[in-house]
């Protein structure tokens, strides 16, 4: 089943969205919101699961899906916490900066709480004020939950996994040394997110989705040309089961939640740091990386960041390469 929101007030209006994405039925009689399905998922999934089926089986009245009317699917919630599962990217940015990576980083997931009060839609620009405080993109994968009791384990968390779907993380990577430096984390370097036209349920990926990872390309594109085509289900070190279960070590989840993979990362075949696609490589799925490995093998960054007028593209095919979830197609300041 794939779910979005209709750009519609703050919350948007549910919608339910065929398997190939050209079409969708108001969900509106059975539930208004996402947050609202999420609320009492056991009581409005089986009537949206039936609802998709109908769109699918073209049963019921349908309207063309267009991706530029969608907002993000939650276009606000009430927690999103991003963490940082692939450590190799970590240790790529530490190893640029000199700074030796602790032994827990690969035990212990890094993860930041972002502001949630309002997200980006898919095809929505970037805003940018000052190119100054070097604008970058991050390729994710997200999931957001149900209800996530304190002290969950990995499998209780996996359990209440609803939605997958992906998000542009925006970074402000000149902001954050200043802000991490003050030792209270970030805020202004971490503006508002984009995400995917669609979530989807975690069965609808069928083998795509296992033990708590997309096994699917990220695909990112810049400015038209290829950036990125990482393999989110490879270097995973944390699982999603493992990131919520570490979220709600301390505080129940409440439904809605999303939770974020970090910036995907691959090692090269080789072990070392990836290359970029021109070189035969997996590329990136964020521009501070591949300023990492230029600072890592010639001393010194070249790739700029987002500058007004630049476009970023992101989304996963399936086997056929239709896209799984839409596609985010951004324009910065535009």
């Amino acid at each position: 089943m794939k779910l979005a929101s209709l750009k519609q007030g703050r919350d948007g209006r549910l919608v339910v969205v065929s398997s190939d994405l050209a079409w969708y039925a108001d969900a509106g009689h059975i539930v208004g919101t996402l947050q609202a399905a999420l609320d009492d998922w056991d009581q409005y999934e089986g009537a949206l699961r039936n609802l998709a089926t109908d769109l699918d089986h073209e049963v019921i009245p349908r309207e063309r899906f267009h991706e530029r009317d969608a907002a993000a699917p939650l276009p606000r919630a009430y927690q999103w916490a991003d963490g940082s599962a692939y450590v190799n990217h970590v240790a790529l940015v530490r190893q640029a900066r000199g700074a030796e990576m602790p032994e827990t980083f690969w035990h212990d997931p890094l993860m930041y709480q972002g502001g949630s009060d309002g997200f980006l839609g898919p095809r929505d620009p970037i805003p940018l004020a000052d190119e100054s405080w070097g604008c970058d993109l991050e390729a994710e994968v997200v999931v957001v939950t149900g209800d996530v009791p304190l002290g969950a384990s990995r499998e209780e968390a996996l359990a209440a996994v609803r939605l997958v779907g992906l998000t542009n993380d925006v970074s402000l990577r000149n902001l954050i040394p200043g802000e991490l430096a003050k030792g209270f984390g970030f805020f202004q370097s971490k503006p508002a997110s984009a995400f995917s036209p669609v979530f989807v349920t975690p069965d609808a990926l069928g083998d795509w989705w296992q033990d708590g990872k997309l096994h699917r390309k990220l695909m990112v594109d810049l400015n038209g040309q290829p950036f990125g085509r990482a393999e989110a289900g490879e270097d995973m070190t944390f699982d999603f089961g493992t990131l919520i279960a570490h979220a709600a070590k301390t505080r129940a989840l409440g439904a809605g939640t999303i939770i974020g993979s970090g910036t995907v990362s691959n090692r090269d075949a080789d072990g070392g740091p990836g290359k970029p696609i021109a070189q035969g490589g997996v590329g990136y799925s964020c521009l501070a990386e591949v300023r990492t490995v230029e600072t890592i093998l010639t001393g010194k960054a070249e790739t700029p960041f987002l500058k007004a007028g630049d476009t970023v593209r992101i989304w996963a095919e399936d086997d056929k390469h239709h896209p799984i979830f839409g596609v985010i197609e951004q324009t910065v300041g535009g």
